[in-house]
């Protein structure tokens, strides 16, 4: 018997975007601005910031275990019984959860191909089948999966909106592809961009439908800002909830991750503030990258995919940018080697980067 198991062997792990300092030293650059992960560029709320500083004096003791707190905090927020709330490492660390206590040997695994890298990795480590299904027209293509769907199926991840494509399934879709969706299968609903997609008269809030077999996953990395502390969330019947909690690694996530989300969840003003901030700024993006005749894909997210003419081009492109101190995310890792990501920055970082775009280009 190996040591090591063969679909282990052959795994790709995660692999991040470029770290600022790394490039500075690299590029022998002063500054560098990174668009590549997605993350709040205006920084994290000020009522965490301050929970953080106040919570620092008691990092000798163990967190709650239960998350108490915040797991309530979460409840009263989107309407729902403390039951029903789960917290974890990021929105990844209760995918791996959802995957480590729900399958079953034969169990087999639905999945859009090259979505959200992270769940790929997780998925693969299991080395159940999994069927990815490939997108349609940048999107996930629910019949597709729907078609898939057999007596071996477990798990249906479904990223809206996706990650890297920023596309999002609609209501109406999601309602169609739910009626072939058996009771036994679990939905994985990662919401990770949730706060940029809900004013969208026909995105699918999951909470509305409160279905047992669906699982909804959040994140307070994205819009809270709050990526460094690796704090995600999610929904579903208390059952599974209840059995997810048996699973989960104790003391996680950390007692400063836990007082940071829970503070958080009361800054409103930074909330609406960041999503403010990121529509402004994404249409000025969108606007400028038409101007150049640069091809793009409507985001409903904080992020918006570009596609070239090549892997070449695409390649040389990132290069060219990250020479002048812009870090933008090529997405070959994601399987999308004519494609790159660009997250959205602050007004001046926006600027820099369409400036050098257009002296490049």
């Amino acid at each position: 018997m190996p040591l090591v198991p063969s679909y282990i062997k052959k795994l790709s792990s995660y692999k991040p975007g470029a770290n600022i300092d790394d490039i500075k030293i690299e590029k022998s650059l002063k500054n560098v601005v990174k668009l590549a992960s997605n993350e709040n560029s205006m920084g994290s709320s000020p009522l965490a910031i301050s929970a953080i500083k106040k919570g620092l004096k008691k990092i000798n003791r163990y967190p709650d275990a239960s998350g108490k707190k915040i797991r309530n905090k979460l409840a009263k927020k989107f309407d729902v019984k403390s039951e029903n709330v789960i917290i974890g490492s990021g929105s990844e660390g209760i995918m791996s959860n959802i995957l480590r206590t729900f399958l079953l040997t034969d169990d087999e695994i639905i999945g859009s191909a090259n979505s959200f890298i992270g769940f790929r990795v997780l998925a693969t480590a299991t080395g159940r089948k999994i069927n990815w299904v490939p997108m349609k027209n940048h999107k996930i293509d629910l019949g597709g999966i729907k078609n898939h769907i057999n007596d071996y199926t477990k798990i249906i991840y479904l990223a809206n909106p996706d990650n890297p494509m920023g596309t999002y399934i609609t209501d109406k879709e999601f309602d169609e592809f739910y009626k072939h969706v058996p009771e036994r299968v679990l939905v994985i609903l990662d919401e990770a961009y949730f706060e940029y997609a809900n004013h969208l008269s026909d995105y699918p809030n999951s909470m509305t439908y409160r279905y047992d077999n669906v699982i909804t996953l959040r994140t307070f990395s994205k819009a809270y800002g709050l990526a460094g502390l690796r704090i995600g969330y999610g929904f579903s019947h208390e059952a599974l909830i209840n059995n997810l909690l048996k699973v989960k690694v104790p003391f996680e996530p950390s007692y400063i991750a836990q007082l940071a989300g829970s503070a958080a969840l009361d800054d409103t003003k930074f909330m609406n503030n960041t999503i403010k901030i990121n529509k402004l700024e994404k249409e000025k993006i969108e606007l400028k990258l038409d101007e150049l005749k640069i091809k793009r894909i409507p985001s409903a997210t904080n992020f918006i995919t570009t596609y070239w003419d090549s892997e070449k081009n695409a390649k040389e492109i990132t290069e060219k940018i990250l020479n002048k101190g812009i870090i933008l995310r090529h997405l070959a890792s994601f399987g999308w080697p004519e494609y790159i990501r660009i997250s959205i920055g602050l007004e001046s970082e926006n600027e820099l980067f369409i400036n050098i775009l257009k002296e490049i280009i």
